[in-house]
């Protein structure tokens, strides 16, 4: 990789590890479901005027959307307000390859191999670790729970993505932009029967710089910016080198939650990162080790 393409992949990682802690700050401002409204409200009617139409029809739209978009930040942005540091979110949200390999085995039959096994045996023991340690007791049991189901969601949204793009239809950007139209409706139902219609006006009429702000970062610069410069990156090189880059996103979003948020993490929760980080890590060179192994071996 270049060094040009080397610090954007640096402004990826930071952008979305930053992101966590954007979040935390909107939900100050915003309930989830109108935080997570606007969001894609906004970048379906920026986005439209950039990218055209994809080509997937629109069940498969609307499927991809209420997965990846929908039910992943409804229960993430739920699962902050309700106790989950930023930080910690921005790691277990990784749980989404132990579900995606999950939902992979169980709906598109794909098969598993034995270093995928072990991985999400290490991941899931991780994350046991960090959910069942009663030392932070700013993480509660609710907010960890709702984060593993932002990470199912996510990894469905995955399974969909698989779906389209063997079927020959649009699985890019243009997809994320003209699906965005599709969250805000769940997420402004969701808010009037959860929230009221007294509270969603009230969000909305006292919008202030601080939110405006909040909602640019997320929709413009985390999910326009960010995933368009991923596409760039993912076009350039092969998805082996570009995909573990993402590993670094929850390191970023730890420790700019520790600087800007003042979180902390118990020494246990530490070793839990620490396993979950080594799982991930197998699951993602585990093929390219065993390659390598086998070729010195012979």
């Amino acid at each position: 990789m270049i060094r040009k393409d080397m610090f954007l992949a640096l402004i990826i990682i930071v952008a979305w590890g930053f992101n966590f802690i954007v979040m935390r700050w909107g939900l100050d401002e915003l309930t989830p479901m109108m935080l997570g409204g606007l969001r894609f409200l906004v970048i379906g009617m920026i986005g439209c005027f950039f990218f055209s139409r994809p080509n997937t029809p629109l069940l498969w739209c609307i499927g991809y959307a209420l997965s990846l978009n929908f039910g992943q930040f409804a229960f993430l942005f739920s699962a902050i307000s309700f106790g989950m540091p930023a930080g910690l979110a921005s790691l277990v949200l990784q749980s989404q390859a132990i579900f995606t390999l999950f939902f992979a085995i169980l709906l598109l039959k794909e098969t598993v191999r034995p270093y995928q096994v072990l991985a999400i045996g290490i991941a899931i023991g991780g994350l046991a670790v960090i959910g069942l340690d009663n030392e932070n007791s700013t993480m509660t049991a609710l907010g960890f729970g709702l984060t593993l189901a932002a990470g199912s969601s996510w990894a469905l949204g995955n399974i969909f993505t698989k779906i389209i793009s063997k079927k020959g239809y649009d699985a890019n950007l243009n997809l994320i932009v003209w699906s965005s139209w599709v969250p805000p409706v769940p997420f402004f139902l969701c808010a009037y029967f959860i929230d009221g219609g007294d509270v969603m006006w009230s969000n909305i009429v006292n919008l202030n710089l601080k939110t405006l702000g909040t909602l640019a970062y997320l929709s413009l610069f985390a999910t326009l910016a960010g995933y368009g410069l991923w596409s760039y990156l993912l076009s350039r090189y092969p998805a082996a080198t570009v995909a573990p880059l993402t590993l670094g996103v929850p390191v970023v979003g730890l420790t700019s939650a520790e600087i800007f948020l003042s979180e902390t993490v118990s020494a246990m929760q530490w070793v839990g990162i620490l396993v979950v980080l080594l799982g991930l890590m197998l699951n993602t060179f585990g093929g390219r080790w065993l390659k390598r192994l086998s070729q010195r071996s012979v």
